[in-house]
Order: structure tokens, then C-alpha cells, then sequence
């Protein structure tokens, strides 16, 4: 099996974000066909990226070799998961945003309860529950078969890409790095970001004389 991405240099991870779409990852006794997906960049261009700054405890698999997962943990509670890409030492990778379960439903359907099997992975923390993904897996490889996760080319076309700005980060918020299959329903929701208005401080009285 071939993974093209995996050849890619880290200044052309948006296109590793756009060939990943349709690929299918499988972890845990569930699949998911990848419909969405969103791109970061370490080269110190990227103010979204959790590699912006440098080496981290927390990042350091970014600068590590291609095609392993960063895992990471928000608000306390729920895992997203990143494949890493391009070169050793540079850092970057895609978020894995959302996918179409299309086998193991029924495991799905326990980790997640939800009106729609469309939503069971339509979102980047609902993917990492439904395919029983955790910190554990942080590091670990999705195309050598060692890891608890392991990606597969697609089974057939995937059809029109589109591309638009990313969700969830404070800066750069607007960069089109966020690509997804056209039309597909299990593709999250788009919010645009929003940044918090500071409250305004009271006027004391008197204030000013």
C-alpha cells in the first residue's frame, strides 16, 4: 500500500489534509471514512498550530517522523487526534475533524448515543469516542500496523473537495486549510470564531476629575 501524503514536505500540508479525505482509519472494532479534515503548519507561520512556538512537552510528536498521531486533550474531557506530517523536525500535521462510520456501527452507536447515525462521528472529539481513541494512542503509528490505529486508502472516488476557514482556533482563523468532502452529511458544522468581547470596566464616580 502506497501513502502519498506521507511523501509530502511539511510546507504542503494542506495538500497531505486534502489527499487524506476518504481514507478510511480503523481503531478499536470501528471505521471511519475520513470526510473531514484541517490543516496546521509548524514552520512558524502558523499562529493556530500548536507548534507555533517551539517544542513542548505537550507537542513533541509534532517534530517527530510522519504518520503518527498527536493526541491531544480539551477542556479537561474530550480527545482530538492529528496526523503527523512532512519532514522530521519541522512539525506539522492535519486534524482529523469528521468521518462516516461505515463499519463496527454497533460499537459506535454504545460509545455515542445520538438520534442520527450521521452524527455519530461529526466532529473531531466525536470521531476520537466513537473509535475509542485516548491519550494513549499519542505517538503512535497509523500505517505501519504497531499502533491501535491504522489508516487505509480509500475504496473507491471521493468525490468534490471543498475548503473553507478552520473552526475552534483563535488566530489565523481564516486561513481555507479547513478541506471536506462536498455534500456530505456527516460533516460537522461550520461556526465561524467569535472572540470574546473583554467586559467593560465600571466607571467609578468621580472618575477623570
Amino acid at each position: 500500500m502506497t501513502y502519498p501524503w506521507l511523501e509530502l514536505p511539511a510546507d504542503k500540508v494542506d495538500e497531505a489534509a486534502r489527499q487524506l479525505l476518504g481514507w478510511r482509519l480503523t481503531a478499536n472494532g470501528v471505521t471511519v471514512r475520513l470526510t473531514e479534515v484541517e490543516a496546521y503548519s509548524g514552520l512558524g507561520r502558523d499562529p493556530a498550530s500548536h507548534a507555533h512556538r517551539g517544542v513542548t512537552n505537550r507537542n513533541e510528536v509534532m517534530f517527530g517522523p510522519a504518520g503518527v498521531l498527536y493526541v491531544y486533550q480539551i477542556y479537561g474531557v474530550h480527545f482530538c487526534a492529528n496526523v503527523v506530517c512532512g519532514e522530521p523536525g519541522v512539525a506539522s500535521a492535519v486534524l482529523l475533524r469528521a468521518g462516516e462510520v461505515v463499519d463496527g456501527l454497533e460499537h459506535a452507536r454504545e460509545r455515542r448515543r445520538t438520534a442520527r447515525d450521521r452524527d455519530l462521528a461529526a466532529g473531531p472529539a466525536k470521531l476520537m469516542q466513537v473509535l475509542g481513541i485516548d491519550r494513549r494512542a499519542n505517538g503512535t503509528s497509523v500505517v505501519d500496523g504497531t499502533g491501535p490505529a491504522t489508516l487505509r486508502e480509500p475504496d473507491g472516488p471521493v468525490g468534490p473537495v471543498e475548503a473553507g476557514p478552520r473552526v475552534g482556533v483563535t488566530a489565523a482563523h481564516d486561513v481555507p486549510w479547513r478541506f471536506w468532502i462536498a455534500g456530505d452529511p456527516t460533516v460537522s458544522a461550520y461556526r465561524r470564531h467569535v472572540p470574546r468581547k473583554k467586559p467593560e470596566r465600571p466607571v467609578r464616580e468621580g472618575s477623570g476629575r
